[in-house]
């Protein structure tokens, strides 16, 4: 893997999430817990445009997923498709799940549970391309159980400076470098995005636009 520095691991001695989750209580961690559940509000409206995506699944995992927020509205619009919110177990291990909505602690890095449908949200952003990759052939493995039924869904920001007006451009180029600053992360053109999904043995893929600046790219496996 790439162990290269982030400009702020450079600049504080610890990368982000380790400065983040290293005191459960602190105030950092919350007004980022905070910030994360009132953006996956907006995922309702994202359920509404392309309700077709999550149309006949029967099972999904949320990666860092968080405390459930998008899971509970996926099965708020959707009641038969059984969530299970997946994330570093110091973040799950306090939260209590149902028949619908279970949390399971893991490592993204090492596997992820099998499901029909794997979500990404805002998770490939935060990481370089050799660790993304690493990220989308476990999600292929995932759904592996599925056949062609399988699909992997990507919520992040596409960035296309030959369609999209200044404006937008210069709000995702913001995030860009906010992304690169803190993580070594990136918001990729559709032509690098494409590249990761075809290099993880995937076969096509499908993009939405949504909530303004973000998009939503549905990626199917390559199985005979």
């Amino acid at each position: 893997m790439n162990n290269e520095l982030s400009l702020f691991e450079s600049a504080t001695g610890e990368n982000f999430w380790d400065m983040l989750n290293k005191d459960s209580n602190s105030d950092i961690l919350i007004m980022f817990q905070d910030a994360m559940e009132a953006d996956s509000r907006m995922f309702r409206l994202s359920l509404k445009d392309c309700s077709h995506v999550f149309e006949g699944l029967e099972s999904l995992v949320d990666v860092a997923g968080g405390t459930g927020v998008v899971s509970k509205l996926i099965h708020e619009a959707f009641p038969n498709i059984k969530c299970t919110v997946f994330d570093q177990p110091q973040v799950v291990a306090n939260l209590t799940g149902n028949e619908y909505i279970n949390f399971v602690g893991g490592d993204m890095f090492e596997s992820i549970p099998p499901a029909h449908a794997v979500l990404l949200k805002w998770v490939l952003l935060d990481r370089d391309d050799e660790l993304s990759l690493k990220i989308l052939k476990n999600s292929k493995e995932a759904i592996s159980h599925k056949g062609k039924d399988g699909k992997v869904i990507i919520i992040d920001i596409a960035i296309d400076e030959t369609s999209d007006d200044h404006g937008l451009t210069e709000l995702k180029l913001h995030f860009d470098m906010v992304m690169l600053t803190l993580h070594n992360g990136k918001e990729r053109e559709r032509k690098e995005s494409e590249k990761l999904i075809y290099h993880a043995g995937f076969s096509r893929y499908k993009i939405f636009p949504i909530c303004g600046f973000k998009s939503l790219i549905e990626v199917y496996p390559n199985f005979n």
